[in-house]
């Protein structure tokens, strides 16, 4: 039990102007909540596997006459497992309360939060909001990720809720490896263009889903020169993100309302660098090759897109392929394996792409050294869906 006890607790998160403030209780379930996180992925899921191994495989085998041949054959198998259901239930359970707690505690100071965010906001030509923007089906149909409201709900005017709630979430599930502003994504990014290509020095920044902007903030430090601007459709997480930049001392960005599938407001090839990070697995079929077209038209020649993202599942095992899959049935994620069973060859292709010029890379997230200490630093703490060291495909628009 001792690694549990290195885990940071939840109050060294960088308490920035708008971020919600906790009490005892508050941070104590918060902090129950990232360990029993902790546990489950690192303590219990081997387990997991073992289960597979050593009795599911072997019944399988022994009632079809062959091994499983695919992800979604283990799946209906493992769904009869006693071990794999305490596992899964547990995981489901820790996102659930994770909202919970997070709502709770946004909700009761939402007046301060709101009123500051305001503040901050107000008169700034770097919020540019829309009221004729839809919400795309592929976030209104379903709460991503259990939380309620997903990204874009607005219970009153100017409201932030989910936003908040959100950014004090994000810890819970990754027991603190993405730092004190869960920026670590965005983090990565600035420190693999700093080292891998130093000479590199993009005027102008698209970030494209960006939320509560906690991965552009990192990129517009890196390149503060660069005008910078971060798009989603969520209204709220648009205030909380302008306001939270601002909180930061950041302001190079602007934060427009709009979606991605078009963006006719952008001249094309009128951008030096496109990133996205954890968006994808959260878009549909068909917006992805819109998205991807609006991308290929904005990106100007000699121009870097790229993309963190969980790995795609071909030459995948198949062990492997199920497990990550978890998220797509119990993690209110249901694009998450569609999309990582893609051709991201074909795709770009089709987006216009010489797709022979796509990369993939390890983009290891920052892991804040003020937390972890340097000995932990290094610790990937990989759990199928929530690391800190992500995968992230790319390339040079030539």
């Amino acid at each position: 039990m001792s690694a549990l006890k290195t885990l940071p607790s939840w109050q060294a998160l960088t308490q920035h102007a708008v971020f919600p403030k906790a009490n005892h209780d508050e941070v104590a379930r918060m902090n129950v909540l990232t360990h029993l996180n902790y546990h489950l992925s690192a303590r219990v899921l081997p387990g997991v596997k073992l289960s597979y191994e050593q009795r599911v495989k072997p019944a399988f085998v022994k009632s079809q006459g062959r091994e499983p041949a695919s992800r979604h054959e283990i799946r209906q198998a493992m769904l009869q497992d006693s071990y794999f259901q305490f596992w899964s239930a547990l995981r489901r359970n820790t996102m659930e309360m994770r909202h919970q707690a997070g709502r709770s505690m946004v909700l009761r100071q939402i007046d301060r939060i709101v009123d500051q965010v305001d503040a901050l906001n107000q008169h700034a030509s770097t919020l540019q909001l829309n009221d004729s923007i839809e919400v795309p089906h592929n976030i209104s149909d379903v709460d991503i990720h259990c939380q309620p409201g997903c990204y874009y709900t607005e219970y009153f005017e100017n409201d932030v809720t989910v936003a908040a709630s959100y950014d004090a979430g994000l810890f819970v599930t990754t027991a603190g490896l993405l730092g004190a502003l869960s920026d670590g994504g965005g983090q990565g990014i600035a420190n693999w263009l700093a080292t891998e290509h130093p000479d590199f020095k993009p005027r102008r920044i698209l970030d494209i889903g960006c939320t509560i902007g906690h991965n552009v903030v990192p990129l517009a430090q890196a390149f503060p020169d660069a005008e910078v601007i971060a798009v989603d459709v969520a209204r709220p997480s648009l205030r909380y993100a302008h306001a939270r930049a601002k909180a930061l001392g950041v302001d190079n960005i602007t934060f427009v309302q709009a979606n991605a599938e078009q963006l006719p407001q952008f001249a094309n090839e009128s951008f030096d660098l496109i990133t996205t990070a954890m968006f994808w697995h959260e878009t549909s079929h068909r917006a992805m090759p819109a998205i991807l077209k609006t991308i290929q038209r904005l990106l100007k020649p000699g121009g870097l897109t790229l993309h963190l993202e969980q790995p795609q599942y071909q030459g995948m095992g198949l062990y492997e392929q199920f497990i990550r899959d978890w998220d797509t049935y119990f993690n209110n994620e249901p694009y998450w394996g569609p999309m990582h069973d893609l051709d991201l060859t074909a795709m770009l292709a089709a987006a216009g792409f010489n797709a022979e010029d796509l990369f993939e890379i390890g983009v290891v997230s920052k892991v804040d050294e003020t937390i972890f200490g340097k000995r932990e630093a290094g610790d990937s703490g990989e759990d199928y869906g929530r690391a800190p060291v992500w995968n992230a495909f790319g390339l040079w628009k030539k």
